[in-house]
């Protein structure tokens, strides 16, 4: 179809080589020679584009731009002036003009201005697809490389690039491509993990930044400063989902460092949270909180007593330092904290754990509404920073961006879209998460699982002498044999927790500071 322009100029008849130009690249121009005239065959007919002559006598370009976009919002408008003014450019701006040209203009400007507002989109489809193409191999090149696992987090996040670059390509060949890579990633960083792990855990020297190394590296050193340190862990906050709230959290803060840390195994909330707050494993958790550790098989909820195990964490590392403890499971409770937060800041430690993405993923599962609204990852990403945006966290983050102070933002685990069944078998008390099973007497399908027979090894608690885990790896989801067709499609493509992927165990750590 052919695209149409409107041209309103009161000279327009000085402009017939341009639109002589514009029509032999194959556009329809409508040139009319006022506001007015512009304004009513707006309202007649549909245009693609419209230039506005900004010093138009009777209605001006701005008067007419106000009734215009009221009677087509969606049509992109370029204003043409001869006045450089500041005030001119921030009226236009605020009428919310697509570009702005100073006269006098050639035929080449005016070309160009057309092509970046409508052929945006394909443009950069083009751009970014050439772009993917060429960086392919040299991603390829280092997932099959011998990574550090520093190198790891480089390759996650180049390959969480591109997945939200060609997020909403029109390019569904080079989506399956970038898909394919990703899992062949995903597979060689387990094959990574589960050779290195057991090795993470008996020698802190030798291992990567963890959940529970993750306060002393980060916090302590921040309590070091003077300005009081707010500590906002988001639960199930996937890394895609930080780079889609980071430009709105940049707005407010200076963002010091954008990394990834590696949650512990499993990656769930009960595990990995404790161990992030207690600076311990799980197995030494145990042993020192005899009474407040549960294990999975155990009645009561297993994440009641973070606040005391942060206690303990500073009273071991000597900072008696003021401190506070809020965590936010519903919207009263954070629009609550968010009215208050300014009494936080005479604290010298202020935590807050936050979590709706956590209860979104559950719900997920469990709605076919929240199913087709988050059906893939990027309509995750888009989800979650629809809820960021009109969240108390925002406007928390606001104000605690108004005062002095450094803020850590991360997590305790991520999670993982599951595609693919495989079937385990436990007695009757094992654990029912779809990603690790805790149990006696354990079957499953070898491959598919990271096994730990020994419990230990993996800085984890024994409940029997015959105990032992299996981590469900890449996107494989571990389903009973019995009602097996059942369960696979109900929780096929939901989002889960607990196992061992790049997704769940690569995730945020991110410290930044108020720009005030």
């Amino acid at each position: 179809m052919q695209t149409r322009i409107l041209w309103a100029d009161d000279e327009i008849e000085f402009l017939k080589p341009h639109i002589l130009f514009l029509r032999e690249k194959g556009y329809e121009v409508v040139p009319v020679t006022s506001g007015t005239e512009a304004v009513e065959v707006c309202s007649q007919s549909h245009f693609d584009i419209i230039f506005l002559d900004e010093n138009m006598p009777g209605l001006s370009g701005l008067e007419a731009l106000s009734r215009i976009k009221n009677i087509r919002p969606e049509v992109p408008v370029v204003m043409i002036t001869k006045s450089e003014e500041e005030y001119l450019m921030e009226d236009a701006i605020g009428g919310q003009i697509a570009d702005y040209l100073i006269k006098p203009v050639n035929p080449r400007q005016i070309l160009s201005s057309i092509k970046k507002l409508l052929d945006k989109k394909g443009l950069v489809d083009t751009a970014v697809t050439r772009n993917y193409q060429q960086e392919f191999m040299r991603l390829s090149n280092r997932i099959n490389d011998r990574l550090t696992h520093e190198e790891w987090v480089e390759v996650f996040k180049d390959l969480v690039f591109w997945d939200m670059q060609l997020a909403n390509s029109s390019s569904e060949g080079m989506r399956d491509v970038l898909d394919s890579q990703f899992n062949e990633a995903n597979g060689n960083f387990c094959n990574f993990v589960i050779k290195n792990y057991t090795s993470w855990v008996r020698n802190m020297d030798d291992a990567p930044l963890m959940s529970h190394t993750l306060l002393s590296k980060k916090l302590i050193p921040l309590l070091n400063e003077p300005d009081p340190v707010y500590v906002i862990l988001i639960d199930n906050l996937r890394y895609d989902h930080w780079k889609a709230i980071q430009p709105k959290i940049s707005e407010l803060f200076r963002i010091n460092e954008d990394t990834c840390y590696y949650g512990i195994l499993p990656t769930a909330t009960n595990y990995a949270r404790n161990a992030i707050f207690a600076g311990m494993l799980p197995i030494d958790i145990e042993k020192r909180f005899p009474n407040l550790w549960l294990n999975d098989e155990e009645e009561g909820g297993k994440n009641l007593c973070e606040d005391e195990f942060l206690h303990d964490f500073l009273k071991r590392t000597r900072r008696d330092i003021k401190t506070s403890y809020n965590k936010i499971t519903n919207l009263d409770a954070g629009r609550h904290l968010a009215d208050n937060i300014t009494n936080l800041s005479s604290n010298k430690l202020n935590v807050i754990i936050y979590n709706f993405v956590d209860l979104l993923s559950h719900v997920r599962t469990e709605m076919e509404v929240i199913k087709e609204l988050a059906e893939d990852e990027s309509a995750y990403r888009s989800l979650a920073l629809s809820w960021f945006e009109h969240s108390p966290l925002y406007e928390i983050l606001k104000r605690i961006s108004e005062r002095k102070a450094n803020v850590i933002i991360t997590t305790d685990h991520g999670s993982v879209r599951v595609r693919k069944p495989t079937k385990i078998v436990g007695d009757k008390n094992t654990t029912t998460n779809l990603r690790y099973k805790n149990g006696k007497n354990l079957n499953y399908e070898k491959g598919e699982v990271f096994e730990v027979r020994t419990p230990e090894d993996a800085g984890l608690p024994r409940q029997h002498v015959s105990s032992s885990y299996a981590f469900a790896i890449e996107d494989y989801f571990l389903v009973y044999p019995n009602n097996f067709n059942h369960f696979v499609n109900f929780y096929k493509n939901t989002f889960q927790h607990g196992g061992l992927s790049m997704e769940e165990m690569l995730i945020p750590i991110i410290t930044m500071q108020s720009k005030e």
